[in-house]
């Protein structure tokens, strides 16, 4: 199997973004609102309620078995089942966040959306999808082999 450095370099992106997340947790209501999840988190968290806790070890959890599915796909891991279809669910789940993220807070006006700046939008929408173009590019050379 030849290298694949578009899937180190994806699984790589994946596993920061769950350490960071990781770090908002750690580093309490300044950091979640620091990372954009909003006021309401960080009020939650300021609390002691749990919430914030276990949406944010969600969300880590799912960016680093992402993060292992792209090591797998890039030969440094044991194969994952359904390793291409998996990698090919991530990459549009990346995508799909990335463009909706850029589109949605302008075409709404609901308060789930706008909890979150325009520039938390924007910022974490081009970092999605700079992820998925990693992640694309690494499919495409892996699906090819």
């Amino acid at each position: 199997m030849h290298k694949n450095n578009q899937l180190i370099i994806a699984g790589s992106l994946s596993i920061l973004a769950a350490l960071l997340h990781i770090s908002c947790i750690i580093g309490g209501p300044d950091w979640y609102l620091f990372f954009g999840a909003g006021q309401r988190m960080a009020q939650l968290a300021a609390q002691g309620d749990p919430y914030p806790t276990i949406a944010t070890l969600v969300i880590a959890s799912i960016l680093t078995g992402w993060g292992l599915y792209a090591f797998s796909g890039a030969g440094i891991i044991i194969k994952l089942p359904l390793l291409k279809t998996c990698l090919a669910l991530i990459t549009a789940i990346y995508f799909l966040r990335g463009i909706a993220g850029l589109i949605g807070p302008f075409l709404t006006s609901d308060p789930v959306v706008h909890q979150n700046s325009i520039t938390f939008w924007l910022v974490s929408s081009i970092i999605c999808c700079i992820y998925g173009m990693f992640y694309l590019l690494g499919t495409v050379k892996l699906w090819q082999q």
